[in-house]
């Protein structure tokens, strides 16, 4: 992730310039807009033609809609990194983009489209992108990322598990469970290795003192224990052993976030956000935790996991990542900050909404208003950059 990259002139629209371009545009207005539509799906003011019952039309295209759009655009702009290869891009990048749109539309339209055709073409987008990845890092012999193209293998068999259920038990559960699973996992295991990296390059440049312990066999040990407990929760996640794990690993990972010096980067929001992000995996641990003994609802963990960790993560990927490959200062600006404090909100607003069930209606507005203003005020503050030239061919991030 700290090497240069190196994109081949391209001589077409600059949004097909890179994989990130398009996939963070579109995944951040779709999570925007998807918002704002559920809000009055969920109070029965409109009807979706979808085969999906409404929670699950949510639940889906938050977790395989716009997820995989925003995994993608990290990936197709860290994989030239780590191979030394060109990126994709032009019609190949163009392709994946239509047939991630044609998903969304599917899904949204399966009540007329057919469940099985919803499920194969939106399918197809992550066993594509599974295939670039693995063709990249095969051919670029960069054996240590694999696991990376497993974890989106995983994803898609989450997807297709999600499918299968709402279509033959009317409601999905154990592919949302492995869903959010492979999230948090890869939260644990790439954002493990860029938040130190990041932290360190600013701390050694910007104020020297504390540095952050790097990626280890602390680390691996973590993301070893987090993968069999997640792996109980998705089987069985009212257990209590599995909420026993679920603290233990909770603990671990807030051992491991105190290791990254997180405290000395407050003067530079673009790395702060970055702890603030993965703050919300033990926490979204915690709470799982406290849920599987019948202490809190069991909706808390899985907001903290996904509005908290997932949605912060995101934003605070896509924003260093853009401002890192078209040439830009890496500093968070006015607008960025605001744009994370709303995801702030909506993350603690949709955790407490499900906590204070007495407040529920109002936190749950305030986290809706919250998450669409940080995602599309993400697509409108670096929607330019995305859509435009870079400023430079050789980048740090």
């Amino acid at each position: 992730m700290t090497a240069a990259s190196r994109p081949r002139a391209h001589q077409g629209w600059p949004l097909l310039a890179a994989g990130f371009r398009p996939f963070f545009l579109l995944g951040s207005i779709y999570a925007g807009l998807a918002i704002l539509v559920w809000l009055p799906v969920f109070h029965g003011e409109i009807t979706l033609v979808s085969a999906f019952a409404p929670r699950d039309w949510h639940v889906h295209e938050m977790l395989y809609g716009y997820l995989p759009a925003v995994i993608t655009g990290f990936l197709f702009t860290a994989i030239p990194n780590w191979t030394g290869r060109l990126p994709i891009q032009g019609s190949p990048l163009l392709a994946l983009v239509l047939v991630w749109i044609a998903g969304r539309l599917v899904v949204t339209l399966s009540a007329e489209t057919g469940w099985l055709t919803a499920m194969l073409v939106d399918a197809s987008f992550l066993a594509l992108v599974a295939a670039a990845a693995a063709r990249e890092i095969l051919a670029g012999r960069n054996w240590k990322n694999l696991n990376v193209v497993i974890l989106v293998l995983l994803l898609l068999a989450g997807n297709v598990a999600f499918h299968l259920e709402a279509h033959f038990h009317g409601v999905a559960a154990t592919g949302i469970r492995i869903g959010i699973a492979v999230v948090v996992l890869l939260i644990s295991l790439i954002g493990g290795r860029i938040i130190p990296s990041f932290t360190r390059n600013w701390l050694v440049r910007e104020n020297p003192g504390r540095l952050p312990a790097p990626f280890g066999r602390f680390d691996m040990i973590v993301v070893a224990i987090t993968a069999l407990t997640l792996l109980s929760w998705v089987v069985s996640p009212e257990s209590r052993l599995t909420g026993a794990a679920l603290a233990f690993t909770g603990l671990l990972h807030l051992a491991r976030l105190a290791r990254w010096a997180g405290d000395r980067t407050v003067r530079e929001r673009l790395l702060l956000i970055l702890h603030v992000g993965y703050a919300f995996v033990p926490f979204g641990f915690m709470l799982n935790a406290a849920s599987a003994f019948d202490l809190v609802p069991p909706g808390a963990g899985v907001h903290a996991w996904m509005a908290g960790a997932a949605g912060t993560m995101t934003l605070a990927v896509m924003s260093r990542a853009t401002l890192g490959h078209t040439g830009q200062p890496l500093t968070a600006s006015l607008a960025t900050q605001a744009i994370y404090l709303a995801i702030i909100v909506a993350a603690l607003a949709r955790v407490c909404a499900v906590v204070e069930p007495a407040y529920g209606e109002p936190l749950l507005h305030v986290a809706a208003f919250a998450w669409a203003a940080a995602f599309l005020g993400f697509a409108i503050t670096f929607g330019p950059l995305l859509a435009g030239a870079d400023r430079r061919r050789k980048v740090v991030t």
